[in-house]
């Protein structure tokens, strides 16, 4: 009992971890898209952002479901410590990434003219080698959570951000200057290649730490497989099947997800100029406010969620493949409800003070930033449900059910689709339609989850202390922040700085009562707080407070 207890633990600590860094790496890229604007322009920009699409879809089919095909089929063999076939897998992944990745990097860097006409097919030419690059990455990511380990992940992110915002934004601005004596069109692609640049830096620095990391615990590889008697080895060809069964749904779904922004984005551009007769330049601006700010920021509270997802996924494949149905529920449980108690929280603070969120990070006109205030607040249910569905996905992948969400996503991409459609075409509500589809989208592949989750493994669902108790606490909260944040703007300057002031109260005054609420309510016990990252330190605190 204390073992499985210790595991639960051990398990959440991690996705604390990679959670964190994962916000960490979420902040620098918002902080830094700013200057580096500021160096290339809005031309630069505009060369950059269709390839970086490009990119990214590319690396989605080549690569992106990696690290967690690998750190599933791994932990599954660690689980019943075959640790030789463990290790084979791991050789094979490595070899699938290099042909793959390499034929993914060849295609972007020859079809570039092909994809984008024009000078922003020299950005994807400078983009292209990053994907090789990043599919060996994703498998060393990959093996370090099998091996229940975040931190290596965690610091390769870190590295991989800050890097790419540095030399980004260096890179942009030196070439600039040797090609200032061309034209401005072709001075801004030189500024966007620059950009480009910093990617590919980023992933190649994150790779030689991760390789480090693993050439240090070579040892302790090679004694874990001299302890190894198994005789029940895996061939080649099966361990390729494996790799691509698992690849295969994560793939699909994670393209769906991706789709889902695409599809509503061309309903926008699309319907609103041919039904309602909007301007392409009027909409294309809303567009990428929605896009870049309301979106954006919706981002950040479900890293967490995605860090969870990481770090459950191999402990759970692990205690499914040893037939451990009981410690399977835990960890689903365990999961659940620490999403529950950050996620719902994240959403009604977005909700509450997004107009003074948004300005403190894009610091733009009065209009632009009431309209990504109004988009974010109109997101702010949808950072629930796409918490849920994460963790959900994962679960159900971790479970021997990949190909689920993938159909789960089909169904709630029809029926968005058709959501976001009907309010664009007959309605007014514009480009507050898509939060609404996107609540409905994240909202359905939720029950859908939900109901897989539940018929595989028999888990049932807690519904006070996981959802209620916090709900109650993020809305005693939500109150308080809302008098905070109005009471001192309406005392201070009015102005960026008052905003900022006002805002920094309100935050950290929003934290102490939600964490106050929730514990005098009794949605986190203190068994449970000590399996989160500095439990002990936080245990000290309440007990200090008498909120325990």
């Amino acid at each position: 009992m204390g073992a499985q207890k210790k595991q639960n633990s051990s398990f959440v600590k991690q996705a604390g971890i990679l959670a964190a860094a994962g916000i960490i790496c979420r902040i620098i890229g918002l902080l830094y898209r700013s200057p580096l604007t500021g160096i290339i322009g809005e031309t630069g920009n505009g060369y950059y952002a269709p390839a970086y699409r490009y990119y990214q879809m590319i690396l989605l089919i080549s690569s992106y479901s990696i690290p967690a095909a690998v750190s599933k089929v791994i932990s599954q063999r660690l689980a019943v410590h075959q640790y030789k076939n463990a290790q084979r897998i791991f050789h094979c992944s490595i070899i699938y990434v290099v042909v793959v990745g390499g034929a993914a990097s060849l295609f972007a860097f020859f079809g570039a003219d092909f994809l984008i006409p024009g000078r922003a097919a020299m950005v994807l030419r400078t983009l292209a080698p990053t994907i090789f690059f990043s599919g060996l990455l994703g498998v060393l990511r990959g093996y370090f959570q099998a091996n229940k380990s975040m931190v290596q992940t965690s610091v390769s992110q870190i590295l991989e951000q800050i890097l790419n915002a540095a030399v980004s934004m260096l890179a942009a601005w030196a070439l600039m200057q040797i090609f200032a004596k061309e034209d401005d069109l072709t001075c801004s692609a030189w500024g966007a290649v620059g950009s480009a640049v910093g990617t590919g830096v980023g992933v190649l620095v994150a790779l030689a730490f991760m390789l480090m990391i693993y050439q240090m615990n070579k040892g302790v590889i090679r004694r874990r497989l001299e302890r190894d008697r198994s005789t029940d080895l895996l061939g080649t060809k099966e361990i390729f099947k494996i790799i691509l069964f698992m690849v295969t749904p994560v793939l699909l779904s994670t393209f769906a997800y991706n789709a889902s922004a695409l599809i509503n984005q061309t309903l926008y551009l699309n319907l609103m100029q041919s039904v309602h007769g909007a301007s392409y330049e009027e909409i294309t601006v809303i567009n990428g406010i929605y896009d870049t700010e309301a979106v954006g920021l919706s981002n950040i509270p479900i890293a967490i969620a995605s860090a969870m997802a990481s770090a459950i996924l191999p402990s759970i494949a692990g205690s499914f493949e040893t037939k451990n149905k009981k410690d399977v529920n835990k960890k689903i449980g365990v999961a659940i409800k620490t999403i529950m108690f950050l996620a719902i929280p994240a959403a009604v603070g977005m909700t509450v003070l997004a107009r003074p969120i948004v300005w403190v990070l894009y610091n733009t006109n009065a209009d632009s930033i009431t309209l990504g205030g109004r988009l974010l607040a109109a997101l702010g249910l949808s950072i629930v449900f796409y918490s849920l569905s994460t963790l959900s996905n994962s679960i159900l992948q971790a479970v021997g059910q990949a190909s689920r969400p993938v159909t789960n996503a089909v169904i709630a991409l029809a029926v968005q689709t058709a959501v976001a459609g009907l309010l664009l075409g007959f309605t007014e509500l514009g480009i507050y339609s898509l939060p609404v589809a996107v609540t409905v989208y994240s909202l359905l592949m939720c029950l859908l989850n939900g109901h897989y989750v539940r018929k595989t493994t028999g888990y049932r669902q807690e519904i006070v202390t996981t959802f209620f108790l916090p709900i109650w606490a993020a809305l005693i909260m939500g109150i308080a922040v809302a008098g905070i944040y109005y009471g001192l703007a309406f005392l201070l300057p009015e102005g960026y700085f008052g905003n900022l002031v006002s805002l920094a109260a309100a935050v950290v005054a929003g934290a102490l009562v939600y964490f106050a609420a929730a514990l005098k309510l009794g949605a986190m016990t203190k068994k449970e707080l000590l399996g989160i990252p500095k439990g002990a330190m936080v245990v000290r605190f309440a007990e200090k407070l008498r909120l325990l």
